[in-house]
């Protein structure tokens, strides 16, 4: 039988965690003691803060409930480890005050971490880094998280103020079925009655969100999947301009130029390939022609828009300097600039 009681009962707590519910025997068997002092132990667990359900008789058990705080909690080395790393990247979360809140988190759980753990969580800490975006403008109100995730799971009513994409506002009245994450931007999937139809919002352009005291019947999102939804609708949404390219190079030497492009190869050889790019900015589908053209020679198909662009970039790239116009600034890589060392 084990003997200290404080060891047993942290032992107790992290199976009581997983759950499920545990019959008095089996907890015995696994702590290797008898069913009075599970029930002991049991006790010590309530007066610490953590609710433990209970019922007698031959099939009674145990199961850890939900408290309404918030009391110590055990982790293994894993769980730590996921925790650790989970609130480095909800740091960087775009919802407005979670990235302060992650922080502190994180500075007391690494404090707690034994020295073991904490090279771990050194190790992806310096391996991996994320692309920061500039823009402040697509913070998502936490509150507002809370009360659409609500929504969702009560099938409730919402209403709310939305800023739509040409910058003018609407009153919206949806019922609210899944949140869907991509990237750091947040959008709600919903069914508008007033329009019939599916609507996807996004959540940085949505404000004020109120359950209006009504209930729905839930529908199936079509495809009957809420992220796929909303990458069709972001698709249709954004990606106006498709352009057709031809490049004298093998598709896989694209990889670099491609890399943060939306594309699809069509045809591929050993000394060229076919592909198309995807933006909603045809002006930015110039720059990716630009780019690739550093790695091989590109030609474009369609559309002729695009193909008129990048001539006249190729022709101001070339356009030789009028007479009499500043020089350029010496540099280290021009004429006359002073070596570096």
């Amino acid at each position: 039988m084990r003997k200290d009681p404080t060891g047993r009962a942290l032992q107790l707590l992290s199976l009581l965690q997983t759950h499920r519910w545990w019959r008095g025997a089996e907890l015995a068997e696994r702590l290797e003691i008898t069913e009075r002092s599970v029930r002991r132990d049991v006790d010590r667990l309530r007066e610490l803060g953590y609710p433990v359900d209970a019922t007698s008789g031959k099939h009674g058990g145990y199961r850890l409930a939900t408290g309404a705080h918030l009391p110590p909690l055990v982790l293994d080395d894993d769980e730590a480890v996921a925790v650790a790393v989970g609130l480095r990247y909800a740091a960087e979360a775009a919802i407005g005050g979670m990235e302060e809140a992650s922080l502190r988190a994180l500075t007391t759980i690494e404090q707690l971490l034994p020295h073991r753990l904490r090279r771990r969580v050194s190790a992806l800490h310096s391996s991996v880094t994320s692309m920061r975006r500039p823009a402040e403008d697509d913070v998502v109100d936490p509150e507002a998280l809370s009360v659409l995730a609500a929504a969702c799971r009560d099938r409730e009513d919402v209403r709310f103020d939305y800023r739509r994409r040409d910058g003018t506002d609407s009153r919206r009245l949806v019922q609210p079925h899944q949140l869907v994450t991509a990237g750091r931007r947040w959008y709600l999937v919903a069914w508008d009655p007033r329009r019939d139809d599916w609507r996807t919002f996004r959540l940085d352009r949505l404000r004020e969100p109120r359950p209006v005291g009504s209930r729905f019947t839930p529908r199936e999102i079509p495809g009957g999947d809420a992220a796929s939804f909303v990458a069709s609708s972001l698709g249709s949404l954004f990606s106006q301009h498709r352009a057709t390219l031809v490049v004298d190079a093998p598709f896989a030497e694209l990889e670099g130029a491609l890399r943060w492009v939306d594309h699809t190869p069509i045809e591929t050889g050993v000394d060229s390939c076919v592909v198309q790019i995807r933006s909603e900015d045809l002006d930015w589908l110039a720059l990716i022609v630009a780019r690739i053209a550093l790695t091989a020679p590109v030609a474009v198909i369609e559309p002729d828009e695009l193909a008129d662009t990048v001539m006249r970039l190729a022709a101001n790239l070339l356009r030789a300097p009028e007479p009499g116009s500043p020089a350029p600034p010496a540099g280290p890589d021009r004429p006359g600039s002073a070596p570096s060392s």
